[in-house]
């Protein structure tokens, strides 16, 4: 099958145009061929975009027609305005218009907005965030973690455990990335390194829509780190690419390794992509690196109907959050200093995951 022709088929497939014989058949080069899997994928996206297209084009016209409507019976005057016209006259001659059209502009962001929280606040029944909650977090971990609470933390002692993630260091001064799901409802935040000292952390900044939090520990006890061994990588990984993560799935930390699966995430979205690896609740936030020790992403999510096709966040997303950080003019806090260089590149895994693993965190929230 020539490449027009898997372009018509997967056109059909996604319309739901095959016939029953043909989806199966279909479906299982999908699953034994990475790329027409790709291409299925960034065809969806592409679909989708045609068709909000075609509603804006839509939009537009509905708006023509409605101002030559009101055109036609005098409401509105359309009259060329001398050059030195002021403003406020064309404020006064508009502005049943302009109130209109701010009031569409804002149902229209309203609904955009409110779409994209549903998404991100919603999953698919098909995915799952990898985040440890007060229900699945097994009973020897909140032991552990009561007893934590009580001797090595300000936490108030009654606090209750609700779930669990993973964090890793942006910046040596104790600024940690993880996802903001992890910290969906939780009152105070305490992140635990791999030698399981406890330190108190507090908020940033958060954003539900990017799935992106900031935290910065506040705690006299914390001793800042001088370079970080890995860099933060602005630009995305190659397809086939060995990756790497490390996180708090238990206890104590886990390694797990794979490859880069789709450039793209769930449904073609394009922030995130998709790597083949063993993840599981408790490395939401975790840091993807690649075999430079470059971090290329952040896990967070998994598909329950699919074979270890895990979603991470991609790593250029936190140089986007650090950005509204800085726009943000009730923030207090310094700028925060992200390099983009791993001084890790020509170490072998073994001794990369002992420079790394000090500089990665279980995040608990109560």
């Amino acid at each position: 099958m020539d490449e027009v022709q898997l372009q018509d088929a997967a056109d059909r497939y996604l319309r739901n145009e095959m016939t029953q014989e043909e989806r199966i058949r279909f479906e299982e080069l999908r699953n034994t061929s990475p790329e027409v899997d790709q291409m299925v994928v960034e065809h969806s996206f592409f679909l989708q975009e045609l068709e909000k297209h075609a509603q804006l084009k839509d939009f537009k016209s509905a708006l023509n027609a409605v101002e030559a409507e009101l055109l036609e019976e005098g409401a509105i005057k359309s009259e060329p305005l001398s050059t030195g016209r002021k403003v406020v006259n064309i404020w006064r001659r508009y502005r049943w218009t302009i109130a209109v059209a701010a009031c569409i502009g804002g149902i229209t962001a309203l609904a955009i907005s409110g779409i994209i929280a549903s998404f991100s606040q919603k999953l698919d029944p098909t995915l799952v965030h990898l985040v440890h909650t007060v229900n699945n977090l097994d009973r020897n971990q909140k032991v552990m973690s009561t007893q934590l609470n009580e001797f090595k933390t300000r936490i108030d002692p009654k606090a209750e455990l609700k779930g669990t993630g993973t964090s890793f260091l942006i910046d040596g001064r104790g600024y940690l990335i993880t996802n903001a799901h992890v910290l969906n409802g939780v009152n105070s935040i305490v992140v635990q390194n791999q030698k399981g000292d406890n330190f108190n952390a507090k908020i940033v900044f958060s954003n539900p829509v990017q799935d992106l939090a900031i935290l910065k520990i506040d705690d006299s006890d914390f001793t800042p780190v001088g370079v970080l061994p890995y860099g933060i990588k602005k630009t995305g990984a190659d397809l086939g690419e060995p990756i790497f993560t490390l996180g708090y799935p238990r206890n104590e930390i886990v390694y797990n390794q794979g490859y880069l699966s789709a450039r793209t995430g769930y449904n073609g979205d394009t922030a995130s992509c998709q790597i083949t690896i063993s993840a599981n609740p408790g490395n939401s936030g975790g840091p993807v690196l690649n075999e430079k020790g470059e971090v290329i992403g952040i896990l967070s999510a998994k598909q329950l109907t699919a074979d270890g096709a895990v979603f991470a966040l991609k790593s250029k997303n936190i140089f986007a959050a650090l950005d509204s950080l800085k726009r943000d003019t009730s923030n207090t806090y310094p700028t925060i200093h992200v390099s983009t260089i791993s001084g890790i590149k020509n170490l072998d895994r073994v001794s990369q995951i002992k420079k790394i693993e000090d500089c990665v965190y279980m995040v608990k929230g109560y």
